[in-house]
Order: C-alpha cells, then structure tokens, then sequence
C-alpha cells in the first residue's frame, strides 16, 4: 500500500472528510513521526508496534563486484518491532 491508497482507502470508509483533507492529516501524522525519530525519540502505537533508532558501528564489508575491502561507516537506522495485534493479525491471515 502507498500513501495515495491509504488516503483513498481513509475517504471511503469516512465519506464525510475530503479526500484533501485526509492527505493533510496523514502528512502531518507522517512529519510528526519523522521529526519524533530524528529527535532519537521512540514511537509506540498500541496494537501496532513501535519505532526506535538504533546505532550501527563502522565496519568493515566487501564490494560484491570486485571483493575489495571498504570502510562502511557508522550510521543510524530506524527500528521497527511489530505488536501483539498486529503480529497475531498477520499470523491469522497466513493460516487461512
């Protein structure tokens, strides 16, 4: 699902928001969860699952091409463990 399809997805099931107004709403959902993540904060959305930032250490990997050794440096990368709900939902959906 991309974003234009959660929005179109949204002003179906609620009618009565345009669907310009649903598009504000979720970019603005979206930026808060940016901002809240680039701040080294965690997001947690019950049922869902949570968000956090981890550090990765520099290290040293391989170009597949040529085999040669290179530096990859240090970086953060977003985290992202799944909830009860939505783990047991996906599970479900497996199992039929």
């Amino acid at each position: 699902m991309v974003k234009s399809d959660l929005i179109a997805r949204i002003s179906e099931i609620y009618p009565f928001m345009s669907s310009k107004n649903v598009a504000r709403l979720i970019s603005i959902v979206l930026d808060e969860m940016i901002n809240a993540l680039s701040e080294g904060r965690r997001i947690e959305l019950r049922g869902f699952g949570a968000f956090s930032i981890r550090q990765r250490e520099e290290k040293l990997g391989r170009n597949p091409r040529t085999g040669e050794k290179v530096l990859v440096k240090a970086k953060k990368v977003t985290y992202f463990r799944m909830g009860k709900h939505l783990k047991s939902m996906i599970n479900k959906r497996a199992d039929t």
